[in-house]
């Protein structure tokens, strides 16, 4: 897959699908990260993603799709892969989507600050103390360049 500038909003990405009945998602249900409701309607879907690739709130769209996708989970499988996992609220539905390399527009990018908090407070789970020692790079990286 190609490399991005975090700041791109059109990008070709790999995607995956999961659902709330997988093994490793049992115990959360059908909850987000977030502890909401996963979503998916007619409008608006749930996604997860690496937190320092797509913060949470991050929204976008698939190219040919008319559905937004809004980033409120994250799953340790997709710890530093650019992939993000498209919610599907069943088994067959997941297993259709199957493993896809779709054009994404990102319509609002979500907030690394919001995700860091989160993150920081969940530091017993290596894939989220990965994920906030990005964004805390990233966060320096900024820092820096804002100040030449």
């Amino acid at each position: 897959m190609p490399v991005y500038t975090f700041g791109e909003k059109n990008r070709v990405v790999r995607t995956t699908a999961y659902t709330c009945s997988e093994d490793d998602h049992i115990q959360y249900g059908s909850k987000s990260a977030l502890g909401t409701p996963l979503k998916y309607n007619n409008r608006v879907r749930s996604a997860a993603a690496d937190w320092s690739f797509y913060p949470m709130g991050t929204v976008f769209k698939i190219k040919g799709q008319p559905y937004l996708y809004v980033v409120d989970d994250y799953g340790s499988a997709l710890t530093g892969t650019g992939t993000i996992d498209i919610y599907q609220p069943s088994r067959s539905f997941m297993n259709v989507w199957g493993r896809r390399n779709v054009e994404i527009s990102v319509v609002q990018w979500g907030s690394l600050e919001r995700s860091a908090t989160i993150l920081s407070q969940r530091s017993g789970f290596s894939h989220c103390r990965q994920m906030y020692a990005n964004i805390q790079r990233l966060r320096g990286l900024s820092s820096t360049t804002a100040s030449r």
